[in-house]
């Protein structure tokens, strides 16, 4: 067995893997960016080393500064979490160079199920059935129209190298290819990273929680049901997957089968599928990591899936599955407002109670005091429910959310409970993965939206003195507050507590402002996925100059005037906040 696990990761993640680390007697290592040094998970762990630096590239993307932490710390076991490195096959592999235990599957097995083309290959070698559409990069827009031809409105166009359901852009007309191709295919397109499939309207979610051992031994621990989703990010996800058509169980865990076999994967991971109306099953993906819902799963089985993937990465066989018992339902608290379009709420954490009582599990990464900003991402803890039956789930859901107090900032909780309350979900189950946009939302009595927070300290202003410990120099880095006056009673203020994941964060309407002096800035906060011009270029007005995303939709910035791009003030990936220069363009006159 694996001793020493370094958790490449922040948050209710690494809590809950740290957690798991120490209920087997084994050690925990964390890493932390600047902002998470007084963070719950790295209070948890054994030892934690920072990461030196306050930007996803410098902290938990930077797989060569995790691997020296690795090195240094004398761990035999690095575990990736879910999102930043866990799909990334070339750390995959450097960790295993280097003679640590990757908890997960290999990189070869990553490379091909990681990217949505490789992985729409490979079930069709597996004999398991994708969605209708096509296997290679899109390469012109005649065969975007040529596929809309043949299979009909709608269609949809979707990055390769996307995930958590980004890059998904639906065509309903030949006007949308039209205003696709101006996007995409242009000087600076990304048109090359798109592939093709008719758009299921209205479908169900579903998918099985997967493990393979190193000894040949395969098996389906649940099939879970992540239908209530918007914008295609879950929002509720339950286990096992209700109101399943006669033999789609059955049909979903031969083809989850077939893709670990086909795959030689070892480790946890998990297969998405599409239900249609009609009974029809369609791959979607293979997620080959732990994922958030994974602990639905857990609930009626009673199995710790953090601990099978230790054992599988230790070389052991997994625990046999119990039988499933109870239902399970996990609600994704967020800092997003409901009144405004869910979009995510900066703020210090005034007040916080989570519920309690039989049934009821919390996992978070926050406390009161912390304060949260669109970083990373807007999760800031799960509420997983349990009961003998869904009815009973839903009731004690309820019960739950009524007992949650947070704040400060916003969340979904009432969102979420009359979600629970409403006779599609609760009683029928007729509800499918466009159900909140197109039946949900149009009818909600949503609230006012939350009442505007100060901005947030980015944490940056820190004190440092040597001390001497142990006989050893160490320089002591500490926040400024640590040494100011406690005028509010709870002592220190804590750093500011970034969000996981990809940054991906406001969205809202608007084109972006310019200035007087020609400054295009953003309209809203998000990250730079592409820049279409370059400092000389000669663009027209309404021209593509760069792309933000943020809540999972793409925002376009445009020309306002026909001119020269004179300079460029941003590059793809960077996060920036909402009124972040961008792009200055001189007019023609």
């Amino acid at each position: 067995m694996l001793s020493t696990i370094l958790v490449a990761n922040r948050g209710e993640i690494a809590a809950r893997i740290i957690r798991t680390i120490h209920d087997m007697g084994l050690r925990a290592v964390a890493v932390y960016a600047d902002q998470d040094l007084d963070s719950p998970a790295v209070a948890l762990a054994d030892e934690a080393y920072a990461l030196g630096g306050t930007t996803l590239a410098d902290t938990y993307l930077n797989g060569d500064r995790i691997l020296e932490i690795a090195q240094r710390a004398g761990v035999d076991g690095i575990h990736p979490g879910y999102g930043f490195l866990s799909e990334v096959p070339e750390f995959a592999d450097a960790v295993a160079a280097s003679g640590i235990a990757w908890i997960g599957p290999s990189g070869a097995t990553i490379t091909q199920l990681g990217d949505k083309i490789g992985a729409r290959r490979t079930a069709v070698a597996a004999g398991v059935s994708p969605v209708p559409g096509t296997n290679d990069p899109v390469e012109s827009i005649a065969e975007i129209r040529a596929f809309a031809d043949s299979h009909g409105f709608p269609i949809v166009a979707k990055r390769s190298d996307g995930g958590g359901g980004r890059g998904i852009v639906i065509l309903r007309t030949s006007d949308d290819i039209t205003e696709f191709e101006a996007r995409h295919a242009g000087l600076g397109g990304d048109l090359g990273a798109y592939f093709l499939e008719k758009f299921v309207e209205s479908a169900r979610h579903i998918e099985t929680q997967c493990m393979a051992d190193a000894h040949g031994n395969f098996a389906v621990v649940t099939t879970r049901d992540c239908s209530v989703q918007r914008r295609n990010q879950k929002l509720i996800e339950e286990a096992p997957a209700p109101y399943l058509p006669d033999g789609v169980a059955e049909t979903v865990a031969q083809w989850s089968e077939a893709l670990f076999r086909q795959t030689d994967y070892v480790g946890l991971g998990t297969c998405e599928f599409l239900l249609d109306n009609d009974g029809s099953v369609y791959f979607l993906e293979v997620n080959p990591r732990l994922q958030v819902e994974h602990t639905v799963s857990e609930e009626v089985t009673g199995l710790d899936l953090v601990a099978e993937q230790l054992r599988i990465a230790s070389g052991e066989t997994f625990t046999p599955v119990p039988p499933v018992r109870g239902h399970s339902i996990e609600l994704r608290i967020t800092s997003e407002d409901p009144g405004a379009d869910l979009v995510p709420t900066a703020g210090t954490i005034t007040s916080l109670e989570w519920p309690t009582g039989h049934g009821v599990r919390v996992e978070t990464g926050v406390r009161v005091g912390d304060t949260v900003s669109p970083d990373f991402d807007s999760m800031i803890a799960k509420l997983i429910i349990t009961g003998p039956d869904r009815a009973t789930t839903i009731a004690r859901s309820l019960r739950a959310l009524r007992e949650l107090t947070i704040g400060g900032i916003a969340t979904p909780k009432e969102l979420l409970a009359d979600i629970l309350r409403h006779r599609d979900f609760a009683d029928e189950f007729t509800v499918g993965t466009r159900w909140m946009e197109t039946v949900y939302l149009p009818n909600a009595a949503l609230p006012a939206p939350f009442a505007a927070v100060s901005p947030v300290d980015d944490g940056g202003s820190r004190r440092c003195f040597i001390a001497e410990i142990d006989g050893r120099r160490h320089e002591i880095s500490l926040p400024a507050e640590f040494f100011a006056p406690a005028g509010n009673g709870t002592g220190v203020v804590r750093p500011q507590q970034p969000r996981r994941t990809s940054g991906r964060s406001v969205s809202a309407p608007g084109a972006a402002s310019v200035a007087a002096d020609g400054v295009l800035s953003a309209p809203i906060q998000g990250t730079i996925v592409r820049v279409s011009v370059e400092v000389g270029q000669q663009v027209k007005k309404g021209d593509v100059l760069l792309v933000l995303e943020a809540m999972k939709m793409e925002k376009y910035v445009h020309a306002p005037a026909d001119g020269t791009v004179a300079e460029i003030y941003v590059a793809p990936s960077q996060n920036v906040p909402a009124h972040t220069a961008l792009i200055k363009l001189e007019e023609d006159r």
